[in-house]
C-alpha cells in the first residue's frame, strides 16, 4: 500500500514572528529544487508541499526531511522563517491577503467571510487505492477513527494572538464550510456519486476540490485522502500520522475482503466526538463511540495504535514507535505550543518553538511496542 503526504506551512517574520504574505516568492525559488511538489494555497501566508507516494515510511520520512529543509532554506534566504502549525500564532489579518488566481477569487466571491479564517494549515495523508469503490468503502471504515486522529494531531491552540481554548482550532474553523467534517456513510459508490452530483448541481461547492470532508476519494489521483489533521510540527509527527492512517487502511481493507460491515456510529455522536477531540486533544477526555461515554483521550489513542500495530510491516514499525514514544512523553503539537508559551507567557516563544520544530529531524530509533494505559 502506498502513502503520500501534503503539508501546508506558514511563513513568518523571524523578528516580529508575525505571518508574512510572501508565498509566491518562496514557491518560485523552491520550485527550482522541488518542481511541482511545491505550490501556493488560498492565502499568501501559506506554502503547500507534496511528497511522492511511498511504500516505506522511512523513505517518506527522508523525503519530508529534504522537502522541509529546501523550503526553510529558501525562506531564510528571503529573510523569512517557516512553521508548521494548524493556525497562525501572531499577525493574522482579517481578511487575509489572498493568492491571485481565478479559483481563489471565485471562492472569495462565493463564500465571503468563510475564507477569512482559512489561513489554517493541514496535513493530508493519501492512501493509494485500486478504484473509487474501494475508496468509498475505506472511508466508511475509517470514519469512527476521526476523533482519535484529531486528538493526536491537534496543533492549533492559538489564533491571531490568543489562546482559543481548543487544542485544534483549525478543526473548528474548517467545520463551518457547507461540506466539511466527518463524511456521510456511503452505502455504495453510486450513492457517493449521486450526492456529489447533487452538491455540485445545487451550487453548494464549486467543484470536487471543494468537498472538504475529513475523508474523501481524491478527485485527481487514485487515492483516499484523509484530511482531518492539523499541520504537524515535526517530520516525525507527520510520519506517525501517516503510519497510523496506513495501518488503519490496511486493517480496513482486510475487513472489507472478509465482507465485514463498517461501524456506523450515530452522526450526532461522531460530530460530538470530533468536537471533544478538537477541544481537549490528548490532554483531556474523548468520547468512546461504542459506549457514548467520555474516557481519557490517551486511552482512545492507545486503542488506535494497538489496532494498527499488527497491520504495519517490520520496516514501518520503528519510525512509528519512535514518534509515538515522543508524543507520549511530550504531548501533541498543541501541548508543546502551550508549554513553549508557559515558560515566559510570551507568544513569540511559541513561534520560535515552531521554527525550531520545522526542521528538527532526530534519527528515529525503534522502541518496544506497548499499549497505552
Amino acid at each position: 500500500m502506498t502513502v503520500g503526504v501534503e503539508e501546508e506551512y506558514l511563513l513568518v517574520d523571524p523578528v516580529s514572528r508575525q505571518v508574512r504574505a510572501e508565498a509566491e516568492k518562496v514557491v518560485a525559488e523552491a520550485a527550482a529544487e522541488l518542481g511541482d511538489r511545491v505550490g501556493t494555497e488560498l492565502t499568501r501566508y501559506q506554502v503547500e508541499v507534496r511528497t511522492d507516494p511511498h511504500t516505506d515510511l522511512a523513505d517518506l520520512r527522508d523525503q519530508l526531511c529534504s522537502t522541509r529543509a529546501a523550503v526553510a532554506t529558501v525562506a531564510a534566504r528571503l529573510g523569512l522563517a517557516v512553521i508548521s502549525s494548524g493556525t497562525p500564532v501572531l499577525g493574522q489579518q482579517t481578511p487575509p491577503p489572498f493568492t491571485l488566481g481565478h479559483r481563489y477569487a471565485q471562492s472569495v466571491a462565493m463564500f465571503g467571510a468563510l475564507d477569512d479564517e482559512q489561513s489554517a494549515c493541514a496535513c493530508h495523508v493519501h492512501i493509494g487505492v485500486a478504484d473509487e469503490e474501494t475508496a468509498v468503502q475505506l472511508s466508511n471504515h475509517l470514519r469512527p477513527w476521526l476523533p482519535a486522529l484529531i486528538a493526536l494531531s491537534a496543533n492549533s491552540p492559538y489564533w491571531a494572538g490568543r489562546d482559543t481554548g481548543y487544542a485544534s482550532w483549525r478543526t473548528m474553523a474548517w467545520g463551518r464550510w457547507p461540506v466539511a467534517g466527518p463524511p456521510p456513510y456511503f452505502p455504495s459508490r453510486t450513492h457517493f456519486q449521486d450526492l456529489v452530483d447533487s452538491l455540485l448541481g445545487s451550487g453548494t461547492v464549486m467543484d470536487r476540490g471543494g468537498l472538504y470532508w475529513d475523508i474523501r476519494p481524491s478527485h485527481h489521483v487514485p487515492t483516499l485522502e484523509v484530511r482531518v489533521a492539523d499541520a504537524t510540527p515535526t517530520v516525525d509527527d507527520t510520519v506517525f500520522l501517516a503510519g497510523v492512517v496506513k495501518g488503519l487502511a490496511i486493517t480496513a481493507l482486510t475487513a472489507i475482503r472478509r465482507g465485514e460491515s463498517a461501524p456506523q456510529p450515530r452522526p450526532e455522536m461522531l460530530k460530538a466526538a470530533c468536537w471533544r477531540a478538537a477541544r481537549d486533544g490528548l490532554a483531556g477526555a474523548g468520547i468512546n463511540l461504542r459506549t457514548g461515554q467520555a474516557e481519557p483521550a490517551r486511552a482512545l489513542m492507545g486503542r488506535l495504535t494497538h489496532t494498527v500495530h499488527s497491520a504495519l510491516s517490520a520496516t514501518d514499525l520503528p519510525p512509528v514507535h519512535a514518534a509515538r514514544a515522543h508524543l507520549l512523553a511530550h504531548g501533541n503539537g498543541a501541548e508543546r505550543q502551550r508549554a513553549a508559551y508557559g515558560r515566559r507567557r510570551h507568544l513569540p516563544d511559541v513561534v520560535d518553538h515552531l521554527i525550531r520544530s520545522m526542521t528538527a529531524h532526530p534519527s528515529p530509533a525503534a522502541t518496544a511496542f506497548r499499549p497505552v494505559t
